[in-house]
């Protein structure tokens, strides 16, 4: 039974195999596998494209580097744990100053 099965298989997919290949699409592969170059627009939007990449490369990076720079403000230098952290309350200093 499972043998019918792929041979009805096969033998449907080689009609639709050769529509495929016959239609536009299958002429433009054909064609674009055989000259084995990419067309100018492609390569000017690829060259865009990588541009943007380092771009945002370089950006991310920077963005890194400043996130970096702003944690080590906000946790203070190493070994001193007197430093008030972000977001902390200063100790109460017993009554609050009076205007006198």
């Amino acid at each position: 039974m499972f043998v019918w099965a792929l041979v009805i298989i096969v033998v449907l997919l080689i009609p639709i195999l050769a529509i495929v290949l016959d239609s536009q699409i299958g002429k433009a592969m054909a064609e674009r596998l055989s000259s084995g170059r990419v067309p100018d627009d492609v390569q000017a939007r690829l060259e865009s494209l990588e541009g943007e990449v380092r771009y945002l490369t370089a950006t991310v990076e920077e963005l890194r580097e400043e996130t970096e720079f702003v944690r080590s403000l906000v946790e203070g230098p190493p070994g001193r744990s007197d430093a008030p952290r972000l977001g902390s309350r200063p100790p109460d200093e017993g009554t609050p100053p009076t205007g006198e």
